[in-house]
């Protein structure tokens, strides 16, 4: 059994490839209020909201239980529209020794669709692949689109 994964998600939105990428580029601190019942708080812990390097810590809740974590941008891609963060601490490295995380929006007609990817090592055998936290990210995407198209 291989202890590194990637696990892959993508869903249509009725939002702008631009807007969307934006709320992760540059205005994280406005998740919370677009998907309150998952995401609870995110704060910088060290530079700011969208610099390369820059520590955000989330609070969220997973499977009924609340978690948190400390993450950093990794890699941002602006012509793709990618950004990928890197999980330093937090709950999920008790079960992954190392997870990244990547959103992609890729326009579509007048909308756009949303590329998720887990890459992921596993602690030990029998942890499972982490399709609750990409069920999350897919939950919190249509979340996001329903806030920005009542803004």
């Amino acid at each position: 059994m291989a202890l590194t994964g990637k696990l892959e998600a993508e869903t249509e939105i009725k939002v702008s490839a631009d807007k969307f990428f934006k709320i992760f580029r540059s205005q994280a601190h406005r998740i919370p209020n677009a998907s309150s019942d998952k995401i609870h708080k995110i704060e910088v812990h060290e530079g700011d909201w969208e610099s390369h390097g820059s520590i955000k810590h989330w609070s969220y809740t997973i499977g009924g239980e609340s978690k948190s974590i400390r993450e950093t941008v990794d890699s941002i891609d602006e012509q793709s529209r990618s950004i990928t963060f890197k999980v330093l601490d937090g709950e999920v490295l008790s079960e992954y020794k190392s997870y990244k995380f990547t959103v992609q929006a890729i326009p579509k007609g007048e909308g756009c669709s949303v590329k998720w990817t887990a890459d992921y090592e596993k602690a030990g055998e029998g942890i499972p692949d982490p399709h609750d936290y990409i069920d999350l990210a897919l939950n919190i995407t249509k979340d996001i689109e329903t806030h920005l198209l009542n803004a």
